[in-house]
């Protein structure tokens, strides 16, 4: 009853609709008019003929005629009533079959479905609508944002200014409103000034004016905002965004961190509060062949290593969890922890050969730029002339022609990372590069999601979402601190020490063998001091709070195990 309740307001509102209304009726007026008038004919037809019938008679004959049922019970014997009833025919059929549907359907029924449709995704929000999102545009980044909100039970509305679209979206289960994303009054409609957060991800030129509207009409809400141009970043904060993410950029720097084989250094993927979280290979260093109980990396340095990514899958640090070459530590420790393990590993032997960068795009180009910065030499290949930057580091061709790659170096190359935004190429490329080098580390970007595992049984050694990278950037923006996401499906998170593990050690406790999380951290939520790294027999106290790095899957396995 509500549904029809809220389709008939829509149906009303419409402006548009009420003049149909009107158009039909006085069709309809019209036909009863004539039908009137060809039963009064009628009578004076018949009394002509000498024959005599009621008004009743006189109407149903007309209704027979005209709809060209004509049952024969009724007939004119003179050539008058012949010619008469040829004419209601003719005009019924004419009015009753060809008018009336056709009016029907374009002033009652097609304005009715179009209520029916704008009922099911509406144009604003109720009134006491809060701390929502609003997401401007649907894609592969913000339905990896989407997940994480869903997860994580944050409200969030979509907008679509396209009502098919906004339909689909509405039937797959997305919460949408219908309404043009120029418009300040759509603005006002979606509650912006109560929501938390307002995310765009069209163009550059689109975002900027909707940063700029949106602006207008809340000084106070936080506007994320994608640029694919660096030249954009400061024309968007000029317009209103909070926060301008050159996602390609990004990814290009995550990617470089996953390179083996040129530094050791750690490289920070993450902060909460003071903990660091931070990411280095284990390549050709002597800990290649130890268990992390044989490496006495937290003995001897202090820091705590909390899990291995290996093939793109995180691994979480057991006692006899195996270091291979290929193995990358994620970490977690203090600054000084972090630097003392950057002294530690500086005097192992690194590769001078160049690395390998598949397409001079946007994620190309920051993936060059993260090496640079640190010294690392590279060779990009792209078989458009017009990105083709120096001689150099540049190379100008197909990465699909051998000849290509073998004048890259890929014979002597340590990495090759893949980077452009047709997954299908990535693919071809890295099944291409294994069979060429079977041992060579292959990074990859994924732009879909679904493909990541693609990816990996085609032989990348790691694989990064351009979805889920944006999605877990916008996602840490939002203002909380207990729960920072840092990787693909790996997230750090702070939850208040459940009543099961109060008093008990953290040895004795098996949180890590049980569900798979790491305790990097204990906070006394009275004096706000922090203990990392605590060691294996630190007590937890109520009143503690923890903060854990899982999976999502390990996430779960803790709140069900210790909250149910």
């Amino acid at each position: 009853m509500k549904f029809f309740t809220s389709q008939l307001s829509f149906f009303l509102s419409n402006r548009s609709t009420t003049v149909n209304i009107k158009r039909l009726f006085r069709f309809l007026a019209g036909l009863t008019a004539l039908i009137i008038a060809y039963s009064i004919l009628f009578h004076f037809i018949m009394v002509y003929e000498g024959q005599e019938h009621s008004w009743v008679t006189g109407f149903y004959w007309t209704l027979t005629v005209m709809s060209t049922l004509g049952f024969g019970d009724i007939t004119f014997t003179s050539d008058l009533g012949r010619t008469f009833s040829v004419i209601v025919l003719l005009s019924g059929m004419m009015s009753l079959l060809i008018l009336l549907p056709f009016t029907f359907i374009e002033f009652f029924y097609a304005p009715w479905l179009e209520a029916q449709s704008k009922a099911r995704a509406p144009r604003e929000l109720p009134e006491d609508t809060s701390d929502h999102i609003i997401i401007t545009h649907l894609n592969p980044i913000s339905r990896s944002l989407i997940q994480k909100l869903d997860h994580y039970n944050y409200q969030y509305v979509l907008l679509e200014e396209d009502l098919q679209e906004a339909l689909k979206y509405y039937d797959q289960g997305y919460h949408v409103v219908f309404g043009d994303r120029d418009d300040p009054e759509t603005y006002h409609k979606l509650r912006v000034q109560q929501a938390s957060m307002v995310v765009t991800l069209g163009n550059d030129m689109t975002n900027s004016n909707i940063s700029n509207t949106v602006r207008e009409l809340d000084e106070h809400v936080s506007i994320v905002a994608t640029a694919n141009s660096a030249d954009s970043v400061d024309l968007l904060k000029l317009a209103g965004s909070n926060h301008v993410l050159q996602l390609g950029r990004m990814l290009g720097r995550s990617l470089s961190r996953r390179t083996i084989g040129q530094d050791r250094r750690v490289h920070v993927i993450g902060r909460f509060e003071d903990l660091i979280v931070a990411e280095a290979s284990a390549f050709q260093t002597p800990l290649v062949g130890k268990t992390l109980r044989e490496s006495n990396i937290r003995e001897k340095l202090g820091i705590n290593i909390v899990g291995l990514w290996e093939r793109g899958e995180f691994i979480p640090a057991l006692p006899d969890t195996l270091i291979k070459n290929e193995s990358v530590f994620v970490i977690a420790g203090s600054l000084e922890q972090l630097r003392t393990y950057d002294e530690y590993m500086a005097i192992y032997k690194t590769s001078d050969k160049p690395v390998l960068i598949i397409g001079a795009g946007r994620v190309g180009r920051g993936t060059a730029e993260a090496f640079e910065e640190r010294g690392m030499d590279y060779r990009i290949i792209d078989k458009n002339p017009d990105r083709i930057k120096d001689k150099d580091n540049y190379i100008l061709g197909s990465a699909e022609n051998k000849d290509i790659l073998e004048k890259a170096g890929i014979r002597e190359a340590p990495c090759i990372i893949i980077t452009t935004h047709d997954d299908d190429v990535n693919i071809y490329l890295t099944i291409y590069a294994r069979q060429l080098r079977p041992n060579i580390q292959i990074i990859s970007r994924a732009t879909l999601q679904r493909n990541v595992s693609t990816l990996h049984r085609a032989g990348a050694d790691f694989v990064m979402s351009y979805a889920t990278l944006g999605g877990n950037a916008i996602f840490n923006i939002l203002e909380r601190n207990d729960v920072l996401m840092i990787a693909e499906g790996l997230n750090v998170f702070s939850i208040e020490t459940p009543a099961p593990l109060r008093g008990k050690t953290l040895s004795v406790s098996g949180i890590r063998e049980e569900t798979g999380c790491n305790v990097l951290a204990i906070k006394n939520s009275k004096s706000d001091e922090q203990l990392t790294n605590p060691p294996p027999d630190t007590i937890m106290t109520e009143g503690s709070e923890l903060v854990l790095i899982a999976s999502r899957e390990s996430e779960e396995a803790f709140m069900n195990t210790y909250l149910d």
